[in-house]
């Protein structure tokens, strides 16, 4: 099975980050047919973007919902407001819904869950998602041009995995910004490099496609060795996994 199909069955199983109440939703609702193999994809390499593309086959394929608009770019002025990820009809309750999608992977420190890319963090993430990407169905520049969609209801659906050091003992949250966190995303663990050899297991890195669901490591794949200068994403043979951070991180 190719990493894409392994990706997109993790995306139709896998919670939400936070508890399903809205404008929060998973995807685990939706009738939808998971097809045994993907074809190969083609477009942005970056997670995110093979993400959207993923959810999009997903509510293409479900009976549920139908995409009215995706991936529309606004702008006010000459300048750019962002995208709106889509705009769905609900079947089932006959309400349009706009839906803003999400994949990420956070690390726990001193409180606050720091990506690997240390510039990005939860909470600046949820605030961005909720108050200008969810809003944008609301501006002046959607109603504008899309009229018959101005009420649409919010829905955002943020899925990845929550990772805690094991070495260093912290208070894991259970809300941010006021939203409860999903317990069962916290699934993943992290150290530091000179943490490593605590680890005691061999580890393989893992592709970006394989962030989400994992990957197969084939027997004679070289283990990783201790990272210095770069994050490794990687995951043990029974499946276990781990981010690797240099010892300067989150300020290096």
């Amino acid at each position: 099975m190719s990493s894409v199909t392994r990706f997109y069955q993790w995306i139709t199983s896998s919670p939400s980050l936070f508890e399903t109440r809205l404008p929060f939703v998973s995807l685990s609702h939706l009738n939808a047919t998971v097809p045994n193999d993907i074809e190969p994809y083609q477009g942005n390499a970056r997670l995110g973007f093979l993400y959207q593309y993923l959810c999009s086959k997903l509510l293409r394929q479900s009976t549920q919902y139908q995409i009215e608009l995706e991936e529309v770019q606004l702008q006010s002025n000459g300048k750019t407001l962002g995208a709106l990820d889509f705009l769905l009809l609900n079947r089932e309750s006959g309400q349009f819904e706009h839906w803003e999608v999400a994949i990420k992977f956070y690390l726990l420190l001193d409180g606050k869950w720091y990506g690997p890319n240390a510039q990005d963090r939860l909470d600046k993430k949820l605030d961005h998602m909720l108050n200008h990407q969810l809003k944008m169905s609301c501006s002046t520049a959607f109603v504008q041009q899309y009229g018959q969609y101005q009420h649409s209801q919010p829905r955002l659906l943020m899925q990845g995995r929550l990772y805690i050091n094991p070495f260093l003992p912290q208070d894991i949250p259970t809300h941010c910004l006021g939203y409860p966190i999903n317990p069962d995303t916290i699934a993943g663990y992290w150290c530091f490099a000179h943490q490593w050899p605590q680890i005691n297991q061999p580890l393989y890195e893992l592709s970006k496609a394989d962030w989400a669901a994992g990957g197969m490591a084939a027997a004679d794949a070289p283990a990783v060795e201790k990272p210095q200068k770069r994050f490794i994403h990687a995951q043990s043979r029974n499946g276990q996994f781990w981010f690797i951070v240099p010892d300067n991180w989150p300020h290096g």
